[in-house]
């Protein structure tokens, strides 16, 4: 009896160094946890968590920026929403594969600076604090820096300028992202109009997101809307309406149709992946 109670122990002592190979040290990822970072935030990750995914396993980072200003019966800070919720639907596609910097929320307002609850951050500081913030992404050994803009006016200028600048200068590749403006298509096809700041196709994309942050029942028609005048034609500060069409007669609000803004959603998520993706796996091609 006593070597048969032996035997079973002898086994489970012999077999004890292999299963002890078999286990990961403690702090190693397992091979599932390594197949995607805990987070795509770089908030979230830890300094060590970074440095074992960038530049490695992750090259590029996609940096959001937009500012607060009035839109309309969406909330003022609608280009800071946009620009977020598009960053974290593709930042984990297989072709993209990116960290999303820190939001930035303040940009070069302008003409709408005056109304409530808006911020206008001068174009000398701007530039400054975009060059430097983008520089550091560099210096962080992200090879690909795709920025997704939220805001127009002059701010998408100095954008371009700022990312070509730091490409040139860096050897990085840049993107800059005007949402609205590459889904003009998108917006033509779910609407058959061109919308505008605050019109149908911001405000669906909002409403899209978070419905709440539309107040439908604020909305009084087409008379809270201004046609973006021609060029050189006049000017004014604050400007008019809250709501400016890209074409007159047409682009404002109408009924805040949800299954229409859901569609028109997706597909402008669809339209800025292909994009994004599409430009990174040629600048692989090309060598960059």
């Amino acid at each position: 009896m006593r070597n048969l109670l032996a035997f079973p122990l002898l086994l489970a002592v012999a077999a004890e160094p292999a299963a002890a190979q078999a286990r990961p040290a403690a702090g190693t990822p397992t091979a599932t946890a390594a197949a995607a970072p805990r987070t795509r935030e770089m908030n979230d990750l830890n300094w060590m968590e970074f440095a074992e995914w960038v530049p490695a396993r992750v090259r590029t980072v996609i940096l959001t920026v937009g500012t607060l200003e009035p839109h309309g019966v969406a909330n003022n800070g609608a280009d800071n929403t946009a620009p977020v919720a598009i960053a974290r639907a593709i930042a984990d596609d297989a072709g993209i594969n990116a960290f999303i910097a820190p939001h930035v929320p303040y940009g070069i307002t302008g003409s709408m600076a005056p109304y409530p609850g808006a911020v206008h951050i001068p174009e000398a500081a701007y530039r400054a604090y975009m060059r430097a913030l983008l520089d550091e992404l560099a210096r962080n050994r992200f090879r690909d820096i795709i920025i997704i803009n939220g805001h127009g006016g002059a701010q998408t200028a100095v954008l371009s300028e700022i990312a070509r600048d730091v490409a040139l200068e860096k050897g990085v590749n840049t993107l800059v992202v005007n949402w609205w403006s590459l889904a003009s298509d998108v917006t033509l096809r779910v609407f058959g109009t061109d919308g505008g700041h605050a019109g149908i196709n911001e405000t669906a994309f909002i409403q899209a997101i978070d419905s709440s942050l539309v107040q439908k029942s604020r909305y009084t028609g087409p008379g809270m809307a201004t046609a973006n005048p021609a060029p050189g034609a006049w000017s004014a500060v604050p400007f008019p309406s809250a709501i400016t069409l890209y074409k007159a007669g047409s682009g404002w609000p109408t009924d805040f149709n949800q299954v229409v803004a859901d569609r028109y959603y997706r597909e402008v998520v669809t339209a800025v992946r292909e994009l994004v993706a599409g430009t990174i796996v040629k600048w692989k091609v090309a060598g960059f």
